[in-house]
């Protein structure tokens, strides 16, 4: 089974930039996505690409801030997040091996997960 590893998380001033990598141990063909959970929250959507990078999917409190791509050649996903703001903290973690490739945004979805990566952003 291909192993996810998250990094990139630091903690950064509100208008901040940060960019999160997931590392895959091998290839991965599937669709991909990026979640967070706040503290004492649950695990929500934020984005997700296609296979082939082609086709992006954002929640709608990311859209135009946060921008999802891939290169299945380096097997890395990225997260670049703009404009942060501090309901933006939490642990991200990056998965995939959806059943379908659709842009699903819900977590029940995945089947395999990295560790997380915290991302803190103060105001």
């Amino acid at each position: 089974q291909v192993q996810l590893v998250e990094s990139g998380g630091d903690s950064v001033q509100a208008g901040g930039s940060l960019r999160l990598s997931c590392i895959t141990s091998g290839p991965t063909y599937s669709c991909m996505a990026w979640f967070r959970r706040a503290p004492g929250g649950e695990r929500e959507g934020v984005a997700a690409v296609s296979n082939t990078g082609v086709n992006t999917y954002y929640a709608a409190s990311v859209k135009d801030r946060f921008t999802i791509s891939r290169d299945n050649a380096k097997n890395t996903m990225w997260l670049q997040m703009n404009s942060l703001r501090p309901e933006d903290t939490g642990t991200y973690f990056c998965a995939s091996d959806p059943p379908l490739c659709d842009g699903s945004l819900s977590p029940d979805d995945y089947k395999t997960w990295g560790q997380g990566t915290q991302v803190t952003v103060s105001s």
